[in-house]
């Protein structure tokens, strides 16, 4: 699998999360919690963005971010334009870093434990994937729960795939 296929996907989908958190008629209501959800749609981007920028841009591409985990999580009241710029900066670590990566790292170990365990890069890159949805789908849901707006930011777009070629 080329990892190519991976950074468009990683970048599609924090670009989705850029368009939800943009979708938010108030500003305000990223911060809104409802009864049984426990991290508003700030919280979420803002970790989305953190974990990317550790994970790709600081470990893999050797950038110099510092991530403050508990911020992610803690922090509220964050401005909007905050929030997208820090999804910005998780896109273009994610451009920078995971196309150029070799294989020879994309077939090893990650460079750093997780969680006490060793894992494939590209496995890890997968898992970054994944979790990255699953998150951008609990916004899409908290963006319609707290504004009862139930229009969509296309955050699967099949044109933002590497692969994608309109047919003629």
């Amino acid at each position: 699998m080329s990892a190519l296929y991976v950074a468009a996907i990683l970048a599609r989908d924090l670009r989705a999360a850029r368009r939800e958190i943009e979708a938010y008629p108030d500003e305000a209501d990223l911060w809104r919690t409802p009864e049984g959800i426990a991290n508003p749609a700030g919280v979420l981007a803002r970790h989305l963005a953190g974990n990317i920028r550790h994970f790709i841009g600081a470990v893999l591409g050797g950038g110099g971010f510092q991530r403050d985990r508990e911020s992610e999580f803690g922090a509220r009241d964050v401005s909007r334009a905050e929030i997208l710029a820090e999804l910005d900066r998780a896109v273009a670590d994610v451009e920078r870093v995971v196309p150029v990566l070799p294989q020879e790292l994309l077939d090893a170990n990650y460079p750093m434990p997780l969680g006490k365990m060793t894992v494939n890069t590209m496995d890890f890159l997968l898992h970054l994937s994944s979790h990255l949805g699953y998150h951008l789908g609990q916004i899409d849901y908290h963006r319609r729960i707290v504004t009862r707006m139930g229009d969509t930011v296309n955050a699967a777009a099949i044109p933002e795939l590497a692969s994608a070629r309109k047919m003629e």
